[in-house]
């Protein structure tokens, strides 16, 4: 007898009913847990089932807040810990075997807890839950407390373990990742510490990882800067930088599934793709172990085994697959051998080992428990056997206190006892089943099946049940089986909707009575069947989706149908409407569950979409159509989802189920609930299938998804209650229990039972008799069958016999119509025959002939229905292709403000192609705008401050400067600008050439900041807009020029043709055209001579067309009236008046009639007419040779200039391909230099992005910084406070030591060495020693103490001094009291012992805990070291970066020489400078060279000259004399000077109107500066007027300020002769006047001061602006 105790009843009860649980069965869907030696759990829905192994007892925990999470147990202490699946779970503590509730432990979860594990050694529990938490948490479960947590985000586990031999260690598992997390302990504190596992490859391979954060392998690139990692390049600054990997360097890694820990604190690990690992806890190093070479293949050939579930065992593991195989690794030095352990039927889900290693427990995957017993004869013991699936329906077998029935979906059929759920028997349909129902009139039972069949079981003998009937009712599911309360009729409803009636008796072989159609789908069959009655009232509930209500069919069977069924159906089976009374209602809601009342006609419905439960009531008078009923009474149902209702054999009781898991008993008079009760959860899905048995005492539900099947008692019921319904079931037994008898007995009598397994073989043969003869007129109307006859069902067998009898009843009238059909097909045979002879156009269509005008209607729709849908299908892949065509046609067309074509020339193949272009949008039109404005602003500032620097140097000049024109000043600013273009080479591009204005680029050297760069690009793409612009305009104009040849050669080819026509060559006409690439818009326009398939005309338009043309050639066929002056002109002179020039070569002379005859017979006449002939002949044909040789020379002179116009077209057009070429060269490079400024953006950003990211990871490790600093303070301090909590016990321990003498100093000294050494004497505390046969099995040994052994080893060691302190050990001649006082002191000297022992291990482990925070510590030092270093080299990279620009630079060949025609990328040791520096000093050392040279050549000539020289200088001597004399002479002449000047200046007259020109400016200077002065005077005048007017005004009032003075120092005056203080009074003057005198010297020298100091700052000035950097580009 399965126990349970009951949580929080009275929530779930009312009034005074109540219901209990007996037993659950299920099976598990979890892993199964030991709770001791001999006692396993697992998890079943709502609870929690222990078994006994030895025993086989079970016991029940329930879980008050629904279905159960979470479980695990610990062995050593003997609770189960689970976890609730509510909002914020809870996990619950509970002792074994007492069932009593320990503790609740509450955290901070939301939703749930994926994982619980308890340690081995300790109160620990850990925990993990799912999303959105992600939490693991470290709980003291016996103090409710979490010690620590932590989150790890996104993060799924699969297992959790606690390593057996350290609680300090736990292990984390999943599909894809292993971590090891570290509990750390300091006195009270805990702490947790992760580490991840490396995992191999799928191949079992490591590969070599990088440093991320740091790489140190990055190349450095000397022309493209710094090489970034590839988180910076992604632009990654967070937390997810420090593990971004690209998606090509991530490789595929092996998956674990499950791990186990090893006595070495090792851990072996399982993988997907068949690797076993070993990894190290301590250091995580990965071994992947590898297959013995030696070892033999197992059973069947298997080489590959899937280690997916682990065990350990000693020297290695126990490991299986999904092949149900389990296998023995025996490992060692990284190998293992494989061996076969054990082999089952279906695959294994988990393992485990008791805690003696006795018993292996196997739990399959469908749920079933096996025990494996180690060195026994039968090793496998089955302790719990699954069924295979869900529990799909379940039933009891009459009168339902015994036994019951279950079904699978797999078409497993179970019965059970009630008393202990016990399996008897088992049956298997080998079909997949949806019900079951038993007969309440005989032991038997029915289930439906998915292919419509209904199987019949005797259950007489419920460990044997048969198959004894099948009925095979159609080929729709059977979803519903129902019998009626006294088991008269069975109602099976199929899919399709309809609803079988069915003999319930065995008897009569379960007749098929037949069939009522309903809805689409039945919801739910019910029926009334009471003793009162000779009617079967029977409800059928349907949904109507359309209204969003309900229909309820209900119709009447009388008991006597079974006698007379044969008047109630037709031919087909289907009962007669008017004969069963069929009615149909609706109601105004939508019900999910209806059941009709048995008294008071009332209908009780359950809402599925409002929480209520209605009762309807039934009009008593009869109507036609569909009644809608409203609802009578109304109850709120207080469960949520859709639910199902069910009466009572009574019919009193109301029972609702629904996907909430409450099960509600109520009166069906006020639908007031008097019992409730949970069974199951709604994260289950709830309640799938309840039954109550006849008594009402034993209540069945079963789970939807929980695969749990509850079995609930009465604990306490009303006494009304019971006894209205033990007496209503003991009338209805009393009233079956004859026909039960008399049924019961034709089951046990039957002959045979049907065997599954050869059904399909007695269907064959049966179906293999021959068939009856059949008329030859019937046998096109026989119903077609498969070679394979397969089994028809019911509805078939009958359609079939009506066919039959109505075959037989108008056979007669069908050999007539027959005959006639015979008849009608000659005739249509012959009229086809003839069609065939027709032509195609009077031809008829095959389906013209056909005489069943249904069929060709038919036929034309559907011929219409697939044109339509043809024509539609073109339409929309028209529809696509157009809208295809828009798409392209306005991104490359439309939008195109110049649209891209080609031209090519007239002769030789040469294609120039224009620059297609788009419109500016008015973004970068703005932008543009704004680039251009501040570049504007930048060139003004830059004038200005070359205007402040000259006006600084130069103050005359900008006087000079202001006085100049305005136009003046215009042509400076054009100079200017012009000015600060920059050269071809430095600008890196030939755009100058192109008209370009390039003065607003600023030069390449200049762009230094981001705002810079950006700017520049916004320029450079201006400048290839206008190159592009540029080059289009004169592409254009050629077009235009091409447009203009192709029309003058059209002109002259018309004349050239008559020429040729004339000349009757055959030469033909050279006439260029326009290709396509010329003209593209022609490939949007289709010609018609594109259209290969024939243009569809309308016949209206048709026929028009034919009447107009009909109507021309009338016209031109009517015969023109007689003209005799035309007919004239045409036959004297062939239609002209005029005859042409051109026409001379088509002028005929014709010739005389005579010359027929012989010339002999000619007259004279007749020969002078010949001689006129001949002469005019040869006048003819030297007109023609003339007018012939000028029109060759006409043709000539044309060709010739179609070829020079052509020719020169052509020319032009190779100068314009030039001009393409040099402007897609301009354009490449200006795209190259955006694609520099952008990468350089790029660069920019990636180091910028990197610096972000080592600036939020230094925050980061500074953070953590501050938190291991705070975590060693407070370590110190707490190993602190414990050491001097450890030293005073110490301390007191040794004082106990050291006073124990003196305590005990009134006794003799001989009996205090005694007492002494019974003090320092220790009892022995016999250990728990473990068996030698258990220590060799289990693997773990002897574990670790925990705390409770602790406290078990304390309490032992008390008992053992009790032992000490008996009176017996005292020594001879003691006094008692002092043996107590005695025993009191050693006791306290043992409890201290103890104590310090304790604090001993704990003083060890916070200083192991110091350690590591220090060790910790140190590691986010140098972590931020390394990082500050790393900064400083970026900033380093970024300062270098900034500096060393990509300058793009224009050079021509041969102005570079490489040796070896090698590139040399390297230019650290180069500079830039300017070309003009280099030539400037080149020509100063040409120069310089050539006058050395001069110097040389000087030199040598002047030896040459000496003697030469010397005497010209004698002869110059003797000149000078002579001169002397002469001019002595001269001067003793009187001359005034003006008359020397005269006659010394050779132009006298232009010196002296010089000087004149010379005194006039010099006067108009003079004037000016006089007027200037003047004004200047006038001013300074007038100014000092003003000033002289102030000075009065203050002379004034100082005056009258002395006036008030001297009125006031005469006053003092007199005051100081009267005081006689004239002493006092002089040496206050003298005191003033030597501070006075003191002022005005240093005023004075401040003076001079200021004065040096402001030399001082113009001497500054000016030596500033002679070192001022001239910003003016070389």
């Amino acid at each position: 007898m399965a126990q349970t105790r009951e949580r929080d009843e009275a929530s779930h009860q009312g009034g005074s009913s109540a219901l209990s649980v007996r037993w659950v069965q299920g099976f598990p869907k979890q892993n199964i847990h030991f709770v001791n030696d001999n006692t396993i759990c697992y998890p079943s829905g709502n609870y929690i089932i222990f078994i006994n192994l030895e025993t086989k007892k079970r016991t029940l925990l329930s879980c008050a807040n629904g279905i159960v999470g979470a479980v695990a147990t610990n062995v050593p202490y003997e609770v189960v810990a689970f976890s609730d699946r509510k909002l914020k779970p809870l996990i619950h503590i509970y002792s074994f075997p007492e069932l009593m509730r320990k503790n609740k432990l509450k955290g901070s979860i939301l939703l749930d807890y994926t994982l619980l594990s308890f340690s081995y050694c300790g109160t620990y529990l850990a925990s993990y839950s799912s999303l959105p938490e992600f939490e693991l948490a470290l709980w003291n479960w016996e103090l409710n407390v979490i010690l620590c947590k932590k989150s790890q985000l996104g993060l799924d586990m699969s297992q959790m373990t606690f390593n057996p031999m350290n609680w300090h260690q736990l292990c984390l598992s999943s599909s894809s990742s292993v971590s090891v997390w570290t509990i750390e302990r300091s006195n009270q504190e805990h702490y947790l510490k992760a580490k991840s596992v490396k995992l191999p490859q799928e191949d079992g391979t490591f590969f070599n990882e990088t440093d991320i954060l740091f790489p140190s392998s990055l190349l450095k690139d000397p022309v493209y800067g710094p090489v970034m990692p590839l988180s910076a390049i992604a632009g990654l600054v967070g937390e997810e930088a420090e593990t971004f990997r690209p998606k090509d360097d991530v490789y595929p890694l092996l998956h674990p599934t499950m791990h186990c820990w090893t006595p070495t604190s090792d851990l072996y690990v399982g993988c997907e793709e068949g690797h076993l690992l070993m990894i190290n806890a301590e250091t995580l190093k990965v071994t992947v172990l590898q297959k013995r070479e030696d070892a033999t293949l197992l059973e069947d050939g298997v080489k590959l085994i899937s280690p997916s579930i682990l065990v350990y065992q000693k020297d290695g593991i126990i490991a299986s697959g999904i092949d149900g195989v389990l296998y023995s690794f025996i490992v060692k030095d990284s190998k293992y051998s494989v061996e076969n352990l054990l082999t089952m039927k279906e695959p294994v889900e988990h393992l485990v080992f008791s805690p003696n290693y006795k018993t292996l427990l196997i739990q399959t995957e469908k749920g079933s428990i096996y025990g494996y017993t180690f060195d026994e004869k039968t090793p496998l013991n089955k302790i719990l056997v699954a069924c295979d699936g869900n529990f799909q329906a379940l039933d009891f077998i009459t009168p339902g206190n015994k036994f019951f029935m279950t079904i699978t979906a797999s078409g497993e059929v179970n019965i059970w006892s009630m008393e202990d759920c016990t399996c008897l028997s088992k049956l298997y349909l080998k079909t997949a089943t949806t019900t079951v129902a038993c007969s309440p009139s005989s032991f038997s039972a029915a289930v439906g099946t998915m292919d419509g069949c209904v199987y019949f079981l005797d259950i007489q003998d419920e460990e044997y049940p048969e198959v004894v009937h099948k009925s095979f009712l159609s080929e729709s599911p059977v979803h519903h089986l129902v019998f009626d309360q006294l088991g008269l009729f069975l109602f099976a409803g199929t899919a399709e909707g309809k609803l079988f009636i069915i003999n319930a008796k065995p008897s009569s072989l379960f007749k098929i009575l037949g069939f009522t159609e309903s809805g689409k789908e039945i919801l739910q069959i019910s029926t009334v069947s009471i003793l009162e009655r000779d009617l079967v009232e029977v409800m059928v509930l349907s949904p109507l989706p359309e209204t969003g209500s309900s229909r309820l069919e209900i119709f009447t069977l009388p008991k006597i149908l079974p006698e007379v069924s044969t008047g109630f159906s037709d031919e087909r089976g289907r009962l007669q409407d008017e004969l069963v009374h069929k009615f149909l209602y609706e109601t105004e809601h939508a019900l999910s569950s209806a059941v009709l009342g048995f008294q008071n006609n009332r209908i009780y419905g359950f809402c599925s979409q409002v929480p209520y439960i209605c009762s309807y009531l039934i009009p008593e008078t009869e109507h036609i159509g569909v009644c809608v009923l409203k609802p009578f009474q109304k109850m709120q149902s207080k469960q949520y989802g859709p639910g199902r209702l069910s009466l009572s054999l009574h019919g009193l009781w109301l029972m609702s189920i629904a996907k909430c898991g409450i099960l509600c008993i109520r009166d069906t008079v006020t639908l007031e609930p008097f019992s409730r009760y949970r069974s199951h959860s709604h994260h289950g899905q709830g309640i799938q299938s309840l039954r109550i048995s006849m008594d009402g005492q034993h209540i069945l539900a079963s789970g939807k998804d929980d695969a749990t099947l509850v079995y609930l008692k009465w604990r306490r019921l009303a006494g009304n209650l019971a006894t209205e319904m033990t007496s209503y079931c003991r009338n209805v037994l009393t009233f079956m229990i004859g026909t039960m008898e008399e049924e019961n007995n034709y089951l046990t009598t039957r002959h045979g039972s049907i065997d599954l397994a050869s059904e399909p073989e007695r269907t064959r043969s049966n179906q293999s008799q021959p068939k009856p003869n059949i008329d030859s007129s019937q046998e096109d109307l026989q119903i077609p069958e498969e070679s394979h006859q397969k089994e028809r069902s019911w509805i078939e067998q009958k359609s079939q016999e009506a066919i039959k009898n109505e075959i037989k009843l108008f056979s007669q009238k069908r050999k007539d119509i027959k005959m006639g059909i015979k008849l009608l097909t000659k005739t249509i045979v012959g009229m086809m025959e003839e069609n065939e002879e027709v032509d195609s156009i009077a031809k008829l269509d095959e389906e013209e002939f056909a005489l069943d005008l249904e069929e060709l209607e038919r036929l034309q729709d559907q011929s219409e229905e697939e044109v339509a849908k043809i024509k539609k299908d073109a339409e929309l892949h028209n529809l696509a292709k157009s809208y295809l065509t828009e798409l392209i046609k306005e991104e490359c067309w439309n939008s195109m403000a110049v649209k891209g074509r080609a031209m090519k020339c007239f002769h030789i193949p040469c294609t120039v192609e224009n620059f297609p272009m788009k419109e500016r949008t008015a973004e970068e039109e703005e932008e543009l705008k704004t680039v251009l404005q501040q570049r504007k602003i930048e060139a003004e500032c830059l004038k200005l401050r070359k205007e402040i620097i000259e006006t600084q140097s130069a103050m005359t000049l900008v006087k000079k400067l202001h006085e100049e024109d305005d136009e003046e000043e215009e042509e400076e600013e054009n100079k200017i600008v012009k000015e600060t273009n920059l050269p071809d080479y430095l600008l890196g591009s030939l755009s100058s050439e192109f008209g370009v204005d390039t003065s607003f680029l600023p030069s390449q050297l200049e762009l230094h900041s981001r705002e810079e760069k950006i700017n520049q690009i916004v320029l450079l793409k201006d400048i290839i807009y206008k190159v592009k612009t540029a080059f289009n305009n004169e592409f254009n104009a050629a077009y235009k020029q091409k447009e203009f040849e192709i029309a003058r050669v059209k002109e002259r080819n018309v004349r050239i043709k008559e020429i040729i026509l004339d000349l009757e060559l055959e030469e033909i006409v050279w006439q260029p055209e326009f290709e396509d690439c010329e003209k593209p818009e022609r490939a949007l326009i289709v010609e018609d001579h594109e259209i290969e398939v024939q243009k569809y005309i309308k016949p209206r338009k048709k026929n028009k067309v034919d009447v107009l043309t009909h109507q021309d050639t009338d016209q031109w066929l009517h015969p023109q009236g007689s003209d005799d002056r035309q007919r004239g002109l045409m036959d004297m002179m062939g239609g002209v008046l005029e005859v042409k020039k051109e026409d001379i070569l088509r002028m005929v002379i014709p010739e005389p009639p005579f010359m027929s005859k012989s010339d002999n017979l000619w007259t004279e006449d007749e020969k002078k007419q010949f001689k006129e002939y001949e002469k005019k002949v040869k006048e003819l044909n030297e007109e023609r040779d003339k007018y012939r040789k000028s029109l060759e020379a006409e043709l000539k002179k044309l060709q010739n200039s179609i070829q020079e116009s052509t020719q020169s077209f052509d020319d032009h057009l190779k100068r314009l391909f030039e001009r393409r070429v040099k402007a897609e060269m301009v354009v490449n490079q200006e795209e190259l230099k955006i694609n520099n400024l952008v990468f350089s953006l790029l660069l920019e950003e990636e180091l910028n992005s990197r610096e972000e990211f080592l600036n939020n990871y230094r925050a980061k490790k500074q953070e953590e910084k501050s938190q291991t600093t705070e975590a060693i303070r407070k370590a110190k301090e707490d190993l602190d406070m414990y050491k001097e909590h450890y030293d005073n016990l110490v301390a007191e321990d040794k004082v106990l030591d050291r006073s124990f003498k003196k305590e005990f100093s009134e006794i003799p000294s001989n009996q205090v060495e005694i007492l002494y050494k019974l003090f320092k004497r220790r009892p022995r505390v016999h250990k728990h020693k473990t068996q030698p046969d258990s220590a060799s099995v289990v693997p773990f040994g002897e574990r670790p103490e925990s705390g409770k052994l602790n406290k078990d080893a304390f309490v032992q060691l008390m008992k053992a001094m009790d032992d000490l302190d008996n009176i017996t050990n005292m020594p001879e001649g003691l006094d008692p009291s002092t043996w107590e006082h005695f025993c009191a002191t050693r006791r306290i000297k043992v409890e201290n012992e103890f104590k310090v022992k304790q604090k001993s291990t704990g003083l060890t482990e916070m200083g192991t805990f110091l350690r590591k925070r220090i060790e910790d510590d140190e590691s986010v030092q140098h972590e931020i070291e390394r990082v500050l270093r790393e900064l400083i080299l970026l900033q380093e990279d970024k300062v270098r970066f900034q500096l060393d620009l990509t300058i793009q630079i224009l050079l021509k060949q041969g102005q570079i020489e490489l040796e070896n025609f090698q590139l040399t990328l390297e230019y650290s040791d180069a500079i830039l400078i300017n070309k003009n520096i280099i030539e400037d000093l080149n020509s100063v050392i040409r120069t310089q060279g050539q006058k050395k040279v001069a110097s040389m050549m000087e030199s040598k000539d002047v030896h040459k000259g000496i003697y030469q020289i010397e005497w010209e200088h004698k002869k110059m001597e003797m000149e000078m004399e002579d001169l002397n004399q002469k001019a002595w002479d001269i001067q003793m002449l009187f001359f005034s000077r003006d008359r020397q000047k005269y006659l010394n200046e050779p132009n006298y007259e232009s010196l002296i109107a010089l000087q004149i020109g010379i005194m006039e400016q010099t006067i108009q200077v003079l004037d000016k500066t006089h007027k200037k002065n003047v004004e200047h005077c006038k001013k300074l005048l007038r100014k000092l007027g003003k000033v002289s007017n102030q000075k009065d005004t203050a002379n004034y009032n100082l005056s009258c300020n002395l006036q008030n003075e001297l009125v006031a120092v005469s006053e003092r005056k007199e005051i100081c002769d009267s005081i006689g203080t004239m002493l006092t009074c002089e040496k206050i003057a003298k005191e003033q006047f030597e501070s006075r005198l003191q002022q005005q010297k240093l005023t004075s020298i401040s003076k001079q001061q200021a004065e040096q100091i402001s030399v001082l700052q113009a001497e500054v000035e000016r030596l500033r602006m002679r070192t001022f950097p001239a910003l003016v580009q070389l």
